[in-house]
């Protein structure tokens, strides 16, 4: 089978990431940075050559992707449920210092990434792991030869950049996963593999960095 060329994209900034505040599943909209960041990412594929689009059916990836939808010309957003962000259960809708003050037993298995912990209510990292993999393929797989994007969430990435680079699910994060910046990857059914990450060029220095939401 040929390989699937896959632009990997996380949302623009929402209210909720200045805020450091956990959204998980919750459906928060883009704010007014966010919309500029996702014109401007679509303005930046407008001339790729896009089989199809999928995201998120979370509304801050969802817009974020009818912004390259429309930009590119020719496809329409395919929502995708496996692309949601983990879900955080009782922590969602308290930030960082919340969780830290309200919960530190389980903000320190939160913080040192113990794969079989969840949140009540939420996944563990193993289950959204296998999740998020599991759609990857199932999206990849339809399109040998061809490239398709997929716009999600700061959670899916760091599941996807792990993945591409052999990285354990408890190993600390060193890379980024900025608001509405450029992942490319190569897809084949025995492999992921990283061609690029985080092109930020068509955005202004600055941009939100949650490694969560």
């Amino acid at each position: 089978m040929d390989a699937t060329r896959i632009i990997a994209i996380r949302h623009g900034e929402t209210a909720w990431n200045v805020d450091t505040r956990i959204q998980g599943q919750l459906d928060i909209p883009l704010n007014e940075t966010g919309e500029w960041q996702a014109r401007q990412l679509g303005r930046a594929l407008a001339t790729e050559s896009i089989s199809a689009v999928y995201a998120s059916d979370l509304q801050r990836a969802h817009r974020t992707a009818e912004h390259v939808a429309d930009a590119v010309g020719g496809v329409t957003v395919q929502p995708a449920i496996g692309l949601r962000e983990r879900g955080f259960g009782s922590f969602e809708g308290l930030t960082f210092h919340d969780i830290e003050a309200q919960l530190p037993d389980q903000a320190q298995k939160w913080r040192t990434r113990v794969p079989d912990f969840a949140p009540e209510g939420g996944e563990s990292l193993i289950e959204f792991r296998d999740r998020v993999l599991t759609t990857l393929t199932e999206l990849a797989a339809r399109h040998p030869g061809e490239q398709i994007v997929l716009v999600a969430h700061g959670g899916v990435m760091d599941v996807l950049y792990r993945a591409a680079t052999g990285q354990e699910l408890q190993a600390p994060r060193t890379w980024k996963t900025g608001n509405a910046v450029i992942n490319r990857l190569l897809w084949t059914p025995d492999a992921v593999t990283l061609v690029g990450w985080a092109d930020d060029s068509h955005l202004d220095p600055g941009t939100l960095d949650d490694a969560t939401a």
